[in-house]
């Protein structure tokens, strides 16, 4: 756990963070026609917003090889705490309406 005392670990986050959210802006921008906040919440109305992020957040997955491979453990333990953020956010939207 001295992982979390290591500022690599928050960069970890917001990198997952921010990648992820790119990569949600990325679908929605070139799959719809519709401007980006009406297709989030037709997306969510549809209940399909879920797969959307998910799909989004395959993204961190070769960063976080990259972080292993250049021995950047705290990165990559960054990595896989917002991807289970990711995962947790993803059962919510799924479950709830």
């Amino acid at each position: 756990m001295e992982f979390i005392k290591n500022k690599l670990f928050y960069f970890g986050i917001i990198a997952g963070l921010l990648w992820t959210s790119f990569g949600v802006l990325l679908l929605i921008y070139f799959l719809s026609d519709a401007a980006i906040n009406e297709s989030i919440s037709f997306l969510h109305q549809q209940r399909r917003l879920g797969g959307v992020v998910s799909l989004a957040a395959l993204i961190n997955l070769p960063i976080f090889f990259i972080a292993l491979r250049t021995n950047k453990v705290p990165f990559a333990a960054g990595i896989v705490v917002i991807s289970l953020v990711t995962v947790l956010l993803i059962a919510l939207l799924k479950i709830n309406v």
